[in-house]
Formats: structure tokens, C-alpha cells, sequence
């Protein structure tokens, strides 16, 4: 098993560990082709969760938004799954970013563990708006009804 098999597997193993600590139940969908990792079941409803290993460098936590073996390549979206589930080995955190946020198949998403160099703030995913699995986006997001569009709020 390859080391990116084996930080993949721990990744899903502490989200996993998460979720059932938090109270909810956790099921593993069979086989490998499957554009979600976990299932988890709360409220009387299924939601489908990506898992991501990733290791921060003290200021922010990166993930990539995407997947691929040898057969297909995801690009996550809210029609292929409900939460992205990052596990931060450093931080020894998992983090869920409502997949709205993702858009239309985004590439990357950046968590900030600490201010910015620049200060700025309009904008900012701070790591710590992630840790609540709650529903809810961070109070910076709004979301466009019937659209694909995110767009930050303006704050004066």
C-alpha cells in the first residue's frame, strides 16, 4: 500500500472517529468507484461525505476539491456529495465545508488557521467556522437561490 493510500485511509478513519463521537452513525458505501467516502446518517436523512488528508504548515490548511483513480476523476459538487470532511494532521482537526461551497467543481480550498499577512478579512475562510458540522455556512457566505453562485457579502 502506497503512502497516499495509507494517509487517505487515516484521513477517513478520523473523520470517521469524529462523526461517531459527535453521536452520529457512520456507514462505508461498498466498492471503490463511489464519489464519496462515508455515509452519514442524522436527522433521519443520509448525506454524503468526501474525506480529505491533508497537513497544514501553521497558517492555513489547503485541500483539494477533487479526486481521481484509475478510472475517473470527481469534481466535487453539491450534486455529488453534501460535506467535504478535511482531516488536518497538524492540527489533529477535521473540518466540513458544506459542499454549496464548492460550486461548480472548484479546485482547491484554503482554511485560514491564522490572520493573513496582508490583514485582510473580506473573504477569509477562518478554520475555525469549519470544526461545527451544524448545517450552516460561516456568516461571510451567501448563497444565490436556484444558482450555482456563491458570492461573499458585503460587510461596511
Amino acid at each position: 500500500m502506497g503512502i497516499t493510500t495509507t494517509k487517505g485511509d487515516l484521513g477517513h478513519a478520523m473523520v470517521m472517529a469524529d462523526l461517531l463521537k459527535r453521536g452520529f452513525k457512520v456507514a462505508l458505501p461498498f466498492g471503490d468507484d463511489w464519489p464519496f467516502d462515508l455515509i452519514l446518517y442524522r436527522k433521519n436523512k443520509l448525506e454524503r461525505i468526501q474525506c480529505k488528508y491533508t497537513k497544514s504548515d501553521g497558517k492555513c490548511i489547503k485541500a483539494v476539491c477533487r479526486s481521481a483513480n484509475g478510472w475517473i476523476t470527481y469534481r466535487y459538487t453539491k450534486e455529488l456529495i453534501d460535506w467535504m470532511a478535511i482531516y488536518d494532521v497538524a492540527t489533529d482537526a477535521c473540518y466540513y465545508i458544506p459542499a454549496e461551497m464548492l460550486g461548480d467543481g472548484r479546485a482547491e480550498i484554503t482554511l485560514r488557521l491564522l490572520p493573513t499577512g496582508n490583514h485582510q478579512k473580506l473573504g477569509v475562510n477562518w478554520a475555525s467556522d469549519f470544526q461545527a458540522l451544524d448545517g450552516t455556512l460561516p456568516p461571510v457566505w451567501n448563497i444565490k437561490k436556484n444558482t450555482n453562485i456563491i458570492e461573499y457579502e458585503d460587510f461596511v
